[in-house]
């Protein structure tokens, strides 16, 4: 039992890492939600975080994060998404200006 337990971690691992690898483009166009740079924060979302935690912030492998904003400051929800949490969270998948708008955009979820 404990052999299938790590065999669907190991699977869900690779899945989380997979998933979260696309959409780095360089489009800017789109209407910018609540924006660090001129960052469009919900396009970065979908891109990186929706196969986990839906496109509607509604939870599917990862908790959901509607009212995130309301349990956790910007400042906790960006250490979050840069250093990651144990539990299948891995960290480093936005940086800079995008992590930044994401984090803020988040925030704003109450």
């Amino acid at each position: 039992m404990k052999m299938k337990n790590k065999f669907l971690a190991t699977i869900f691992g690779a899945a989380l890492v997979l998933g979260a690898c696309g959409g780095g483009g360089d489009d800017k166009g789109g209407d910018k939600d609540s924006a660090a740079g001129g960052v469009d924060a919900d396009k970065v979302y979908q891109a990186n975080c929706a196969t986990c935690h839906g496109g509607k912030l509604e939870g599917m492998n990862g908790p959901a994060l509607a009212n995130i904003g309301g349990e956790l400051s910007e400042d906790e929800i960006h250490d979050i998404i840069e250093n990651g949490k144990s539990g299948g969270m891995p960290g480093g998948l936005i940086k800079g200006e995008e992590l930044d708008a994401v984090a803020k955009w988040l925030s704003e979820k109450k």
